[in-house]
């Protein structure tokens, strides 16, 4: 399963969600799904946006991961 690592390649650019949401002209609500949800399916022009705004390549937000718990891929929602 393949692990997309947004929020470790933008923390160790010091580059916020509002920032990166800026930079790349992806709304922040989708860019804190992924930091929330690494394993979300997103499209390969969000991903291209995201990647330009971090200066990596696609290739490189992406990890291969062997095994994954169900809540990892869909957290459960917190209550209010």
């Amino acid at each position: 399963m393949l692990r997309l690592k947004l929020k470790e390649i933008a923390s160790t650019k010091a580059i916020s969600m509002s920032k990166l949401s800026r930079l790349s002209d992806v709304s922040y609500d989708t860019i804190q799904q992924i930091y929330h949800t690494p394993y979300k399916d997103v499209n390969l022009s969000t991903l291209e946006k995201l990647a330009d705004a971090l200066t990596v390549n696609v290739c490189d937000l992406f990890e291969k991961v062997k095994e994954v718990s169900e809540e990892e891929i869909q957290p459960k929602k917190k209550l209010k």
